[in-house]
């Protein structure tokens, strides 16, 4: 029998292509937030760490932060717990806080730290509790509507993100997994938007890149037609977007998240589907990318960096 060999040519050339990515990027800081649909099966959920996995290990300074609503959800449904989400955030009353802290910090976190364990990370699980990461007060009551006002309960409004605690923990090698609980100067649990809150940790470690990873390929033109992707827009792209209505549901408070990472000190905002194969190394150590860049203005993109996002 004759055996052939691969032909070594292709790992070699995507070894260059890469490479003036890894210097580019080596002890930069990247935030990376996958939602809870992200870990609702074993393969999607390993897929992802694998590639969180590749970047921490070529020198990129990693920090992962994840929600749980799918698995918040289903565990509700099986306790009896109606859930209720108002402009896409989630209502969360006295039963559910406590549901969404078994969730985040005990099933989701832990499951990641176990993979992670397996890949020979380093990684460390703590939420904005922990050490005072993410100080936070309850939520006031919100006007949604002509003469609607909702409570969200147990729902926290982020006042500061103590940056040190991550930055200790990026210095000694490690990464951070966080999950988006946080608490009041009385020690009340608040649940916090996941999206808000890895842009605020953003923010206050002046991210080079904040990656959205949701089950979208992007930010839509139209939201009934899932080939409308946006390649590039910035800050002023993304009211016109919402102004149209393309923004929806989910979307809203993910484009709220991009805008404050992006006036919070964050460089670049990627949205990117975690159901498009390896979609987290290609928008990050390719031209061409995968789902949609968000800057502050259109001015910071180079022309070749908007020819290569129009191609995408």
């Amino acid at each position: 029998m004759i055996m052939s060999r691969p032909d070594p040519s292709i790992a070699v050339r995507a070894l260059k292509s890469a490479a003036p990515y890894i210097r580019m990027y080596k002890n930069k800081v990247f935030v990376i937030k996958a939602g809870g649909a992200v870990f609702s099966d074993e393969l999607s959920t390993r897929a992802l760490i694998e590639q969180v996995a590749i970047l921490h290990q070529v020198g990129i300074k990693t920090v992962l932060v994840h929600g749980g609503g799918p698995q918040l959800d289903s565990l509700q449904a099986s306790l009896g717990i109606d859930t209720r989400m108002v402009n896409g955030r989630r209502v969360t009353d006295q039963k559910s806080i406590d549901v969404t802290a078994m969730v985040l910090n005990g099933l989701i976190n832990t499951r990641i730290l176990a993979i992670c364990r397996e890949l020979d990370i380093e990684a460390i699980g703590l939420s904005g509790v922990d050490a005072g990461l993410i100080r936070a007060h309850k939520r006031p009551p919100v006007r949604v509507a002509e003469g609607q006002t909702v409570d969200y309960g147990f729902v926290g409004n982020i006042d500061s993100v103590n940056a040190g605690v991550i930055e200790k923990l990026l210095e000694n090698g490690m990464m951070p997994v966080v999950s988006p609980l946080s608490a009041d100067s009385n020690g009340i649990l608040l649940n916090i938007n996941a999206d808000t809150a890895a842009a605020a940790i953003g923010g206050a470690l002046s991210a080079e890149k904040l990656v959205l990873c949701t089950g979208a390929q992007g930010i839509l033109e139209r939201v009934d037609d899932p080939s409308s992707v946006v390649s590039y827009t910035d800050i002023k792209g993304l009211k016109r977007l919402r102004d149209q209505g393309s923004l929806q549901d989910g979307m809203l408070p993910k484009a709220a998240a991009i805008e404050n990472a992006i006036r919070g000190g964050v460089r670049r905002v990627h949205v990117i589907s975690y159901k498009s194969a390896d979609s987290l190394l290609a928008e990050i150590f390719t031209n061409e990318g995968t789902g949609t860049l968000v800057v502050a203005d259109l001015t910071a993109l180079s022309p070749a960096e908007q020819l290569s996002a129009a191609g995408a």
